[in-house]
């Protein structure tokens, strides 16, 4: 396992594996850790630079909050790190924040992943105060994320715990995703054109199924990956299958392969 460090420069916190190979950017989401990416980290750092930048979801002002405010930060980001191209990966918010930056700098987009995005179905983000209850309570739903309630660990549970039990950041949930809402992308999708991979799992309870066959028919050049026994998060709960799929697909976008035939969907698992 890779252990990479958070470096802190300037205004940004990120982990880096560093390397020659292209710039894959990863997105977490509200509630997601950077170790989320674990798996992805270890497949990839062999062929890409893999960052994870630390979202500053409950750094920003809450009066002046709004998803674009984190697309600015993703902007700022990579102009900081001097990349011309990137491949942006997101899950979750992470998605929903990877969609706005690629139709704001389609140029600067060697292409986009999503599994489980927000982006057309919010109301799974939830719109009110998140509920504290007890501490099995909260360990219940975050199992209900994963269609293997193992997946939800002690460290996890504990994070979400912690969130939703500090009055600041729990605010700031809210916030967050009543701008979400504002922000459904679906009239924009059908003009984002860079080649796009949907991972999906087929029994996602927060952004079901439907959702991701949603994006794939909006989006024009977008392959639709299903992957069974598999919730929100595809990248920890069924890592080997979610790192073949996005091998296949950057080894196409960089060969300049994927457009002959971007519509392709197959389930994995």
């Amino acid at each position: 396992m890779l252990k990479l460090e958070i470096k802190e420069e300037g205004k940004f916190k990120y982990m880096e594996s560093g390397g020659d190979g292209k710039p894959l950017v990863l997105l977490h989401g509200l509630m997601g850790s950077l170790s989320n990416f674990q798996g992805i980290i270890d497949y990839f750092s062999k062929t890409h630079n893999v960052l994870i930048p630390v979202l500053p979801l409950f750094e920003i002002s809450i009066r002046t909050f709004s998803v674009m405010r984190l697309v600015d930060y993703i902007e700022q980001f990579i102009d900081y790190k001097g990349f011309s191209k990137v491949h942006i990966l997101g899950n979750s918010l992470g998605g929903h924040i990877a969609q706005l930056y690629t139709y704001k700098f389609p140029e600067k987009v060697e292409s986009m992943i999503l599994t489980g995005s927000s982006g057309l179905f919010e109301s799974a983000m939830g719109s009110s105060y998140p509920k504290r209850g007890s501490y099995e309570y909260i360990k219940a739903k975050a199992e209900s994320v994963f269609y293997d309630p193992a997946v939800a660990t002690k460290e996890l549970v504990d994070d979400v715990f912690a969130i939703v039990n500090d009055l600041k950041k729990a605010m700031c949930v809210v916030v967050i995703a009543k701008s979400a809402v504002r922000h459904n992308l679906e009239d924009k999708l059908n003009d984002i054109k860079n080649s796009t991979l949907l991972v999906w799992g087929i029994q996602d309870g927060v952004t079901p199924l439907w959702v991701g066959e949603k994006f794939h028919h909006l989006l024009p050049n977008s392959q639709l990956v299903k992957i069974d026994k598999c919730g929100h998060a595809p990248m920890m709960e069924r890592p080997e299958l979610f790192n073949q799929a996005l091998d296949d697909f950057l080894k196409k976008v960089e060969s300049n392969t994927f457009n002959d035939d971007p519509k392709e969907t197959y389930t994995l698992g």
